[in-house]
């Protein structure tokens, strides 16, 4: 049994984490700030990460084993866990983002299409952190996520206090109406409707996990290993968005139709016209085993169906 801190872990995988975590005999306590309540037996603290002292307060002496980071997105929010929690834990893991990798978003180094990104391309210890950015303004946050996530990455990385563990995920699907970012039924919903998906037409093929896996994961590298440092976390299988277009439309019994637009333009979620699929290759390396997306994704897509109601 270990005590384990999640930060977040009140909604989707998050919500799922907590659960697989207690199963497996942990000692776990939830910080939020109290919109959902914890599953009984679990510990809450209900507090607002970015409120330093209040934070501080919150915590009184305890300490823990891991802390598991689910809603850390800037550079400033780094900073606070790393100033709060140092001494506190011997382990820090942060979910992050395939995001950190896109070539649109920062200066990073080519990566030839169809060679799958490794964690090295972006080194969160060289990379440069600006505190004194616009991190509070949620517009700036949101256009400029990538960014945020890279930098939180780096100020973690340059603490001494506890190792440091950055979960890059791929794009999340599975779990029906939880899965709350709507990207997948975005997708469902056109080919139900017969309306049409703005895709790039040499769309370039990305990678998913299903929330169940990235759940399993985290529980791993809270728990299961003592690697430290960035780990790609992704199904087997590269897919770009016909493919996924494809899936749909066989659970469906429905035909999916496009419009294309070219490199540069706006399209649909999951329509890239830049590489930057990643490599799980590290992850598998350290022991943990990944699904291949085919294992699920027809799962997925029929939870997707029965939410939106418009299941063949």
């Amino acid at each position: 049994m270990q005590r384990i801190c999640v930060i977040g872990g009140s909604r989707y995988f998050g919500k799922l984490l907590v659960k697989r975590l207690q199963a497996a005999g942990h000692q776990v306590t939830v910080i939020n700030r109290g919109s959902v309540p914890p599953p009984p037996g679990v510990e809450h603290l209900v507090v607002d990460r970015d409120d330093e002292a209040a934070l501080v307060g919150a915590l009184g002496s305890r300490t823990f084993d891991v802390v598991v980071d689910q809603v850390c997105y800037t550079p400033v929010q780094a900073a606070i866990a790393a100033r709060v929690f140092g001494g506190r834990t011997r382990r820090y893991v942060m979910t992050s983002t395939i995001e950190v990798y896109d070539p649109a978003t920062a200066d990073l180094p080519a990566v030839p299409r169809g060679t799958s990104v490794r964690e090295e391309i972006v080194d969160p210890a060289s990379w440069p952190v600006r505190l004194d950015l616009p991190w509070h303004d949620a517009a700036y946050l949101e256009a400029h996520y990538a960014e945020g996530k890279r930098q939180a990455e780096a100020v973690f990385t340059r603490q001494h206090g506890f190792g440091f563990v950055a979960v890059r995920s791929a794009h999340v699907l599975g779990g029906g109406a939880e899965e709350f970012t709507g990207r997948l039924a975005h997708y469902v919903g056109h080919v139900t409707r017969g309306t049409e998906i703005v895709v790039h037409a040499e769309a370039l093929p990305t990678v998913f996990i299903h929330y169940e896996e990235l759940a399993d994961l985290l529980v791993w590298a809270a728990a299961g290993t003592y690697a430290t440092g960035a780990v790609n976390a992704c199904s087997d299988g590269p897919l770009d968005v016909y493919g996924l277009g494809a899936v749909i439309a066989a659970q469906s019994g429905r035909e999916a139709v496009y419009r294309s637009v070219g490199a540069g333009e706006s399209a649909s979620p999951f329509s890239f016209d830049r590489h930057y699929a990643m490599s799980n290759a590290r992850a598998k390396a350290l022991g943990f085993r990944f699904s291949h997306i085919t294992d699920w994704l027809p799962g997925a897509v029929a939870e997707a169906l029965d939410a939106s109601g418009a299941h063949a």
